[in-house]
């Protein structure tokens, strides 16, 4: 286990708790929390931070 962890609460949709699960479990990942910090790793560091943050896509709201 590389790094320090720190146990958080965060809120997410179901719908993205679900992808999580099947993404651990299709690429054989201990946890829906590795698939997180791996989806986290990989946007701190290959991902440009402005469209990521600045394109409003909601998947819920129809935006």
């Amino acid at each position: 286990m590389a790094g320090d962890k720190s146990n958080e609460e965060f809120e997410i949709n179901e719908d993205q708790l679900d992808w999580l699960e099947d993404m651990s479990t299709k690429y054989d990942l201990p946890d829906k929390d590795k698939a997180l910090r791996i989806v986290l790793d990989y946007v701190m560091t290959e991902a440009d931070e402005k469209p990521l943050f600045t394109k409003i896509r909601c998947l819920r709201c129809g935006d």
